[in-house]
């Protein structure tokens, strides 16, 4: 499994999302309450680009007693991703199909926040400002 930093974390707040391109393959990552996803931006249903469709939450009506329905309640906020061509609806975390959990789904991808080694590396070079005037090269220490 590779690694790849494809953005800063004020690059993508709460609510939004970036899609980026890895290895060929169009990937978003999702802010859903400060928590980061990443899923493949192709819908299983007909290929579409899902990633651009409508995020949001789902509303529910919850049974009061057997035969009758009880209050209608909107929950998963800013988790619900919404195919832009179909409607079909996934959950962001899971990547999971609403309507078949089990049998249709989006591909997911581990995210972590953090430094990879390199950057550590390249954190540690100590660096100087270099400008160009006219055909001379300046280093600025």
């Amino acid at each position: 499994m590779s690694a790849h930093v494809v953005a800063s974390i004020d690059e993508v707040g709460v609510g939004q999302s970036k899609t980026v391109e890895i290895e060929g393959r169009s990937i978003s990552v999702f802010n859903v309450n400060g928590e980061f996803y990443a899923l493949r931006n192709v819908c299983p249903h007909q290929g579409a680009p899902v990633c651009s469709g409508s995020v949001g939450g789902m509303t529910v009506c919850r049974e009061k007693n057997i035969g009758k329905l009880g209050e209608v309640e909107f929950i998963k906020k800013g988790e619900i991703l919404r195919c832009p061509w179909h409607g079909w609806e996934f959950d962001i975390k899971t990547g999971k199909s609403i309507f078949d959990p089990d049998g249709c789904l989006v591909k997911t991808y581990k995210v972590t926040v953090g430094i990879m080694e390199s950057e550590k590396a390249l954190a540690q070079v100590e660096t100087y400002p270099v400008t160009v005037n006219f055909n001379s090269i300046i280093v600025h220490t």
